[in-house]
């Protein structure tokens, strides 16, 4: 599977990535440090978005030639909303650029987008952007790139449980039928598997309320490296740390 990719990129054909491990079906990722680059480099917060912006296209493409086939981003949490009206304008604008100009490449590549979170709190031309990309992108049968935007890992589980037990109860059941698959049925990532593989950048070690459900068993992988500098080659240790990991899911 990796050959031909070996072939196209040198700094990739040296790497310790082995064929005959498995590589994580679905990884999920904080995107982290954009501000901190910024600030770094005496430059607005906002001029770290759009660096990362473009990181995500990268590594986008890089997920799918290597095979993986979930890949979800963490663009903006409930929380997020406390932040400058102005940076929080921009975020909600990012969407728009970014879907507009990378959609037509992901059609050719086969990349199916998907939204998950609480849309109708977006902007308007926020969620217009949103459901053409999906809608665009509806027919495609490969990597499924996954963005957590107006996300809330806490808020998703209430939600679950809520939907969950009503379905119970128009069923004649009750709240004590409900199991561990039923509210898993009900979360926003339903149909797309727990993420095997947890990356986050920029040094912070913490979940932030993202996927608190679906992380339960996954791998965690942090690096102290802002998401604007994260490359193909950062992106690629953490699948080799992946690979020599053993996962054992509470058993021996």
């Amino acid at each position: 599977m990796f050959k031909k990719l070996f072939r196209q990129d040198e700094n990739i054909l040296n790497s310790e990535l082995a064929e005959d491990l498995p590589i994580p079906r679905h990884v999920a990722i904080i995107m982290d440090g954009n501000g901190r680059w910024a600030k770094k480099r005496f430059l607005p917060r906002i001029a770290g978005h759009k660096e990362g912006m473009d990181v995500v296209k990268r590594v986008t493409r890089y997920a799918n030639a290597i095979g993986i086939d979930v890949l979800t981003l963490y663009a903006f949490s409930t929380e997020n909303w406390k932040r400058p009206t102005d940076e929080v304008d921009f975020l909600m604008k990012l969407p728009v650029e970014f879907f507009d100009s990378f959609v037509p490449e992901l059609i050719e590549e086969n990349v199916r987008v998907n939204v998950m979170g609480y849309r109708e709190n977006l902007p308007d031309h926020t969620m217009r952007a949103v459901e053409k990309a999906i809608a665009d992108t509806a027919h495609c049968t490969g990597l499924t790139l996954n963005f957590a935007l107006n996300y809330g890992g806490r808020s998703e589980i209430i939600t679950a449980a809520k939907e969950a037990v009503k379905e119970l109860v128009s069923e004649g059941n009750s709240a004590d039928d409900l199991t561990e698959d039923m509210l898993s049925n009900h979360l926003m990532s339903s149909g797309l598997g727990d993420p095997d593989l947890l990356i986050r950048t920029s040094g912070e070690l913490r979940l932030s309320n993202f996927m608190l459900w679906q992380l339960a068993y996954s791998e965690f992988y942090f690096t102290d490296t802002h998401w604007p500098d994260f490359s193909k080659e950062d992106f690629l240790q953490a699948i080799i740390e992946y690979q020599n990991r053993s996962r054992r899911f509470g058993g021996l």
